[in-house]
């Protein structure tokens, strides 16, 4: 991968569908990576369906897709001409699991196509896919529909995406894939695996395709260094990210300490020391903080390709997140008046995750409903007959008690699938016509996004790539 035809700036892939289609698209025909959040893109595109896709974009793309009669039956089950009646909650998928049907693995396939191929749409830029290693279950098949689509590269982090770069090697020619699932408590006789063979999906010869580079997310050096040099196949660079940036954050290093505020603290042995990552060879991105054009110098003159940018272009016209949250927040940023707090407990998965609090929150914490209806944050458990089961510490405390898990695992824990959902408009309807509450992530940088506004209460993806680009 030459130097000259990499990208300087990475769009983060945010959030549930905040980097959507829309977003990844302006940033790629601007000359820079787009990238699409894989995360939860199968429920997205069925709820999409159900509010009716008004400008018909999701058939266009679905039109397309390869694998026969399955863009047939998912609108069959799922399109609502017109949008659901006001407060018809949205019809849900099955939970995933070790083994789904092979229905269930088409539509994850389908979605993860849909999402490339829009964004790729119309353009001949790069176009790139967010996956997040601790979200096990669908990566497989949603590897294989970003590839259909033609994606340029897969992103990763949220753990060690070990097994992810043979994996790739694998679907790319059509074959079986396979990964080891992570199970709590006694270990099988055998691993516990998540095996997906596309060759069951096709009738006919499937389509030659084009491997997507293989950037995975690090937050040390010694990570980076052991994926270059023991991980499980060819890996095409690194994005280094630091504790300033949004969503999950790598927990800190050695004995947990706190602030006042109860957030983890970070110190001298969570820095990357970026000369060692150079000195592995390969191209890499800085990650938490850099939005802005001398950020950009310093990670070049760093040895960087450039950098990954996810608060600015979170909040820009093209993202996905509901236009109202959106005015909401930019309206309380641009006086100062935003709070981001990394919580040591919101996340189920127990790594430190970025809350944003605004003077228009409408969400409140502890109104928040106990429920697992989504599920791709549950982990898997050995049941007491040998068997997998499944558990999600957001889940109502006496359920999660009953399959093993603790009490003090379920302290302040929130449901970030549900409040992810509302953050791009996707609210479900609870009882009595209740809407799930957003719960809303960024960066540090969004104190400080009131200098970058300058006085404007909206702006485009394209002013964000201007402004990082000012005097490069």
């Amino acid at each position: 991968m030459e130097r000259r035809v990499l990208p300087e700036i990475i769009q983060g892939g945010m959030g549930i569908a905040v980097s959507h289609w829309r977003l990844a698209r302006a940033v790629s025909r601007l000359g820079q990576l787009g990238v699409v959040s894989g995360t939860a893109i199968d429920s997205v595109l069925v709820r999409r369906l159900q509010d009716g896709d008004p400008h018909g974009d999701l058939r266009r793309a679905m039109a397309a897709f390869p694998l026969p009669g399955v863009a047939e039956q998912v609108l069959a089950k799922f399109f609502l001409a017109g949008g659901r009646p006001p407060g018809t909650p949205y019809s849900l998928l099955p939970l995933y699991r070790q083994t789904v049907d092979r229905a269930r693995e088409a539509l994850t396939i389908l979605a993860a196509f849909v999402e490339v191929y829009l964004a790729r749409e119309g353009h001949d830029g790069l176009v790139g896919i967010n996956l997040l290693t601790k979200i096990q279950f669908p990566n497989l098949p949603l590897l294989y529909g970003a590839m259909l689509a033609g994606v340029d590269f897969v992103l990763m982090g949220a753990g060690i995406p070990r097994e992810i770069p043979g994996a790739i090697d694998q679907l790319v020619v059509h074959q079986p894939a396979s990964l080891r699932l992570e199970v709590a408590g006694p270990p099988a006789d055998a691993p516990d695996l998540l095996q997906f063979d596309p060759r069951l999906h096709w009738d006919d010869l499937p389509p030659a395709l084009v491997r997507p580079r293989f950037v995975p997310i690090v937050a040390s050096n010694s990570l980076a260094t052991m994926l270059a040099r023991k991980g499980g196949g060819k890996i095409d660079g690194f994005i280094v990210e630091l504790p300033t940036a949004g969503g999950h954050n790598a927990p800190p290093r050695g004995e947990p300490l706190f602030n006042e505020r109860g957030e983890p603290v970070y110190g001298p042995r969570d820095e990357v020391d970026l000369e060692k990552i150079r000195e592995l060879g390969l191209p890499f991105w800085v990650a938490g903080g850099m939005g802005s054009a001398d950020h950009l110098r310093a990670a070049r003159l760093a040895g960087a390709a450039g950098i990954q940018v996810g608060t600015l272009f979170a909040f820009c016209e093209e993202s996905g997140l509901d236009p109202a949250l959106r005015a909401s927040v930019l309206a309380c940023a641009a006086q100062g008046d935003v709070d981001v707090l990394t919580s040591a407990q919101a996340s189920p998965t127990g790594y430190p995750f970025k809350v944003v609090d605004w003077a228009g929150n409408p969400a409140t914490p502890g109104e928040r409903e106990r429920i697992c209806d989504l599920g791709y944050l549950r982990t898997a458990y050995r049941t007491p007959d040998g068997g997998i089961g499944y558990r999600c510490a957001s889940e109502p405390v006496d359920t999660y008690l009953k399959k093993g898990g603790t009490l003090e695992e379920t302290v302040g824990r929130q449901c970030l699938c549900n409040g992810l959902m509302a953050n791009i408009g996707m609210a479900q309807v609870r009882d009595g016509g209740r809407l799930e509450p957003p719960l809303l992530t960024s960066g540090d940088d969004l104190r400080a996004i009131g200098t970058f506004l300058a006085g404007r209460s909206r702006y485009h993806a394209s002013d964000v790539i201007d402004a990082l680009l000012s005097g490069a």
